[in-house]
């Protein structure tokens, strides 16, 4: 069994460290690709940004072990990192990485430390400088037949729920399949312990529990089958007091299951959601604005729109500059925000969807979304001093702008709604007027007035605020405040 040896002066900075072997490994490029894509996730998810747990991939076939976890002054490291043709010392890499976009976010994790982390074969061969960057010696490539795994952590429950996800996803690409092999960690004071704990451990959940919280009767052979349908071994068995109840194996592919709760949330996925019926209790019913919102969603999703949940906080400057807008002196101001995309309470829904369609930009076209969705405005005659507003917004966004559909959107609301298209002034029903809003191109733009009042606007939005948003594509927004509606 190949050996990880631990140096005490990692407890400074990060004092875990997980490790297995993959033998026999075939890989092609669609696997290879896989492999790289399956770390970046676990980095950015469960890993928080390898903050917690940093992994390191290697061809076993170029190294020799033992190997040793030390923790080193930054000046007494040097090694050839990934991708990289010359030797750096710690500190230098440091300096050289604050250039590269995707790497510079990781350097605040050692950066300030006196020492940092450094894995080393038998012969003194860089593996990896955690979490930062692999070295160019033992580096994975589609020859590679072994590989070896190491993550480096600040948590070790969480460096072996990673290590685990990659061995059992991978392992079924070694010549003899699903096959692991372990590596000793030990440490200078005797600890010492073999990785990766691939063992199931049990958890007993009633049937009652099950069927009361999905709230569905089902029966022990039914609910069993649909356990296992979820990877989850279930073994029926009756208490002394005649209730049933299941014995539950919980494989290291299912690191998510932590809870009673989560037995009884994988029965209601394989049994369908939309197969459980919907129970309206008679001492609770819904208020006239929640139901009237709930039946715009299901109208709107019927013509083609996909609803989106965004932040309800967002930074000033979406609200303002970013919309071709002055400072929105209506807004609520966090007083202590996490980040600046969190600074003030939206007054608008425009700057999530923008944001959205943003971020989905490669999407294939056209992309119709819409959300419905609560925004706040200081209000002096509150008691809190803000009042929420309930309003729906609506994007469309392809190779035209879709003026004609985003407008045709605003009847078909009318419509259902059953309010007549009526003549400008006359207050029996709705109508449109221009409108000179900066969020919107200049002469496609409209007002919607509504029994005399003034609910929302639409048009084309603005070329520069598509640019803020960094959208390629010509966009049509409309945003209305249902509340006036009814």
């Amino acid at each position: 069994m190949l050996k990880m040896h631990v140096k005490p002066e990692t407890s400074q900075i990060r004092p875990y460290v997980v490790c297995a072997v993959l033998r026999g490994v075939t890989f092609d490029e669609a696997r290879y690709n896989s492999f790289i894509d399956l770390q970046d996730r676990l980095h950015q998810n469960i890993c928080r940004r390898r903050t917690l747990v940093a992994i390191g991939t290697h061809d076993l076939d170029t190294i020799e072990g033992p190997f040793t976890y030390e923790a080193l002054s930054p000046k007494d490291i040097k090694f050839t990192p990934l991708k990289q043709t010359r030797n750096f010392s710690a500190d230098e890499l440091m300096e050289f990485y604050k250039k590269d976009l995707k790497l510079k976010k990781f350097l605040h994790i050692i950066e300030g430390s006196p020492v940092y982390p450094v894995i080393y074969d038998q012969r003194r061969t860089v593996l990896s400088l955690p979490p930062i960057i692999n070295g160019a010696h033992s580096a994975i490539t589609l020859k590679t037949k072994n590989v070896f795994i190491e993550c480096t952590a600040t948590d070790l429950t969480k460096a072996n729920i990673v290590l685990n996800t990659m061995v059992t996803m991978f392992s079924m690409y070694c010549e003899r399949k699903f096959e692991v092999e372990p590596v000793e960690v030990t440490y200078t004071d005797g600890r010492s312990y073999v990785s990766p704990d691939l063992s199931l451990y049990q958890m007993e959940v009633p049937l009652s529990y099950i069927t009361k919280l999905i709230g569905v009767s089902l029966p022990a052979h039914e609910s069993a089958c649909l356990l296992n349908k979820m990877q989850l071994h279930a073994k029926h068995s009756i208490s002394e007091k005649n209730e049933a109840s299941f014995t539950i194996s919980v494989p290291p592919t299912r690191s998510d299951i932590l809870h009673l709760c989560d037995v009884a949330e994988d029965v209601a996925i394989a049994y369908g959601y939309n197969e459980i019926p919907k129970i309206t209790f008679p001492s609770v019913k819904p208020q006239l604005l929640n139901k009237f919102s709930d039946l715009i969603r299901e109208e709107i999703a019927t013509v083609g729109y996909t609803e989106v949940l965004t932040w309800i906080l967002c930074s000033s400057k979406e609200i303002s500059t970013m919309l071709n807008r002055e400072e929105d002196k209506t807004a609520a101001i966090n007083g202590n925000p996490r980040s600046a995309d969190f600074e003030v309470v939206r007054t608008t829904l425009m700057p999530g969807i923008l944001k959205t369609v943003g971020h989905n930009k490669d999407h294939p076209k056209p992309i119709k979304i819409f959300e419905v969705g609560d925004v706040v405005q200081l209000d002096k005659e509150k008691d809190v001093g803000a009042s929420n507003h309930r309003k729906l917004a609506a994007l469309h966004c392809g190779s035209t702008s879709g003026f004609e559909l985003i407008h045709g959107l605003v009847d078909r609301i009318m419509e259902v709604m059953g309010t007549p298209f009526v003549s400008p002034g006359d207050k029996t029903g709705y109508y449109i007027e221009s409108s000179n809003e900066p969020e919107y191109l200049k002469g496609r733009q409209a007002h919607i007035i509504f029994k005399g009042e003034k609910i929302g606007n639409f048009g084309i939005v603005h070329p520069q605020v598509l640019h803020n948003f960094d959208i390629p594509d010509p966009c049509s927004f409309v945003e209305i405040d249902i509340e006036k509606l009814l």
